[in-house]
């Protein structure tokens, strides 16, 4: 007989069984749909061998005046600027002791305890001491002299470090009754925590056995930023807002707003800055309201103050100015803003507005857009060349002018296995060079807690597909040439090349959904598949590029899969003869896992038709 062409119809489509999706397909990772065909994503590279401490959650690149790139990087224990391969530490600067604190040390232990009092510390803070004098013989004052990350906090006026050398008998001394320490920023979570009680904030803050009230300030840590000029502007969500001046040089830290020269009534704490772009405003989503002259210090998680356009530190209604504030009134909080073309689009938990500039004497109008269309997460939106795209509680929307509910293959997929619990690490990204908007989420079928899975939406070909990756962070290219992501405590080039950082990419893989051999009537016996695979990368000619080819098969929808054939592809391959028999089949294509890394690396492959040499095998 002659073969018979299967064309796949393309995307992942989980919403109904196995079967009922007959002709498409229903499980992948690491691919994507491009043109209607299936072929597997690109690579990644690091973008240097140096790490960064912490859970980065965001990444934003600008260009100074004088053409440095720069890349903001955000995690729950750091703040840093990237300038070439150098990553720079900005983290702000939440208070400094000046002679104020001595050090006691325990023989046989590289444990020293510091005494500071009212010190505001917390568990995985990090302090710079400086000025203090040797304890003895092995903590010298070049060991004390150093930043640490604290490790304990017995009380609000001691903390405990581990040094770098361990004490002796002789390091009985105190440092000199008068050293000074810098402590930076405060960290944050790297888990959202849900309520408060016995166990919520971080660890060893508090009484023992003390329940904790939770606020914005310690909940996961979520940065957002953006820059003033050549500037940077970074909010901590909950928290103050700093601004890092880029003519101080990478070796300086950011400073609050409020301590800026002219500084005139700037908000203490918010949930997220956002600089409008065509107005040159420094909006300021749930900031703290102005009342009786002053701020008050506490979030208003539905309160919008703005800056006078073109400044960052008066922020004080004249009518001399366009400094102002507004408050929504359709949800019970500001989940996140996102800067789009001639507006600012706002959303709370249950709804979305479009904040846009008018001029004086109102500065802003803001219009309610939709009701029902809450964003899950403060990062759950992007912006594309196709308009707003983001994640909701009920599904996946888009604006352009008008809000449309998108139809989606994998929904149900994505929603009953999503974490809920941790539901704020979601992030949206765009990757325009492939039309693709990919959402990072956390599954509670990983049981990690932490982001694990994706889904992409192809906005140009609508079509979807999910995968296993674990990425915390990304930005689209743009001033680096490739898009950038981070995980491992490293930042990776993504699109680079074929492979995961020199390693063989593993769990690539597309499976179809059930198929019917000859209408499912009768049992059908396959004896050769034609394959349609092109191999292409830097190792396509020195090398013998390999992938899996699975057929599996059933003779009724409630029967498991039996693996019938397993077959080496490779771009010599013209056809595989098999022996597999049943009324239904499968067909999966995958890395090939067991090959030599020599065949696994320095190549992608894309699947065109496959051909199936089927004779009919009887009923029975």
């Amino acid at each position: 007989m002659p073969f018979a062409k299967f064309q796949f119809k393309a995307g992942i489509d989980r919403e109904g069984t196995n079967y009922t999706n007959a002709g498409g397909w229903f499980d992948a990772s690491l691919v994507r749909f491009r043109k209607g065909f299936v072929e597997k994503i690109g690579g990644w590279t690091k973008q240097s061998a140096t790490s960064f401490l912490g859970t980065c959650r965001n990444l934003f690149p600008w260009i100074s005046l004088e053409g440095s790139k720069y890349l903001y990087v955000g995690t729950h224990l750091k703040a840093y600027v990237l300038e070439g391969t150098t990553l720079n530490d900005i983290t702000p600067i939440r208070a400094t002791t000046t002679n104020g604190i001595v050090f006691a040390a325990t023989n046989g232990s590289a444990v020293i305890t510091a005494t500071d009092d009212a010190h505001g510390a917390v568990v995985n803070d990090f302090v710079t001491i400086s000025g203090a004098v040797s304890l003895g013989s092995a903590i010298t004052a070049s060991v004390l002299n150093q930043e640490y990350q604290i490790t304990a906090v017995p009380s609000a006026n001691t903390f405990t470090f581990t040094a770098t050398a361990t004490a002796n008998a002789s390091d009985s001394g105190n440092g000199g009754s008068g050293a000074d320490a810098a402590y930076q920023l405060n960290v944050g979570l790297d888990r959202f925590i849900q309520s408060t009680g016995f166990g919520s904030g971080n660890w060893s803050q508090g009484a023992y056995g003390a329940s904790t009230s939770l606020s914005f300030t310690n909940q996961l840590r979520l940065w957002s930023s953006d820059n003033f000029g050549e500037d940077l502007i970074l909010h901590p969500r909950g928290g103050s807002i700093f601004y890092w001046d880029e003519s101080g040089g990478t070796e300086t830290r950011a400073v609050n707003i409020t301590s800026l020269s002219g500084a005139n009534l700037a908000p203490t704490v918010g949930l997220q800055t956002i600089v409008s772009d065509t107005d040159r405003h420094v909006i300021v989503l749930g900031a703290d309201p102005i009342v009786s002259g002053a701020r008050t210090g506490s979030i208003d998680p539905m309160f919008i103050a703005f800056s006078d356009q073109e400044s960052i530190v008066e922020w004080q209604p004249q009518t001399t100015n366009t400094a102002g504030s507004l408050r929504l009134s359709s949800g019970s909080e500001i989940r996140g803003g996102l800067r789009a073309r001639q507006e600012t689009l706002i959303w709370t938990d249950t709804s979305m507005y479009s904040m846009q500039f008018v001029g004086p004497p109102l500065t802003f109008a803001v219009n309610l857009i939709n009701e029902g269309t809450g964003m899950i997460g403060p990062n759950a939106a992007v912006n594309s060349p196709s308009g707003v795209f983001w994640m909701g509680d009920d599904g996946f929307y888009s604006y352009n002018g008008s809000v449309q509910k998108l139809p989606c293959s994998v929904l149900s997929y994505v929603q009953e296995d999503l974490d809920l619990g941790q539901a704020f690490k979601v992030f949206a990204l765009v990757n325009k060079e492939f039309n693709e908007v990919w959402w990072f989420y956390p599954a509670e079928s990983d049981g990690t807690e932490e982001i694990s899975r994706y889904v992409i939406y192809n906005y140009l070909e609508n079509v979807w597909s999910i995968g296993q990756l674990v990425r915390t962070a990304w930005v689209d290219q743009n001033v680096f040439g490739r898009p950038l992501a981070t995980a491992s405590n490293y930042i990776f080039n993504q699109e680079d090349g074929d492979d995961d950082d020199g390693s063989p990419m593993d769990n690539v893989f597309i499976e179809s959904s059930d198929f019917d051999l000859q209408e499912g009537n009768n049992f059908t016996f396959i004896r050769r598949i034609m394959p349609d695979v092109k191999f292409y990368g830097t190792n396509v000619d020195s090398g013998v590029p390999q992938i899996n080819m699975l057929l599996k098969t059933r003779n009724a929808p409630s029967e498991s899969l039996t693996t019938k054939a397993t077959t080496d592809i490779s771009n010599n391959t013209d056809q595989v003869h098999v022996r597999a028999r049943g009324r239904q089949a499968v067909l999966r294509l995958q890395s090939d896992d067991d090959a030599a890394v020599g065949n696994r690396t320095g190549y992608k492959w894309r699947l065109g038709y496959t051909r199936l040499d089927i004779q009919p095998d009887g009923r029975r």
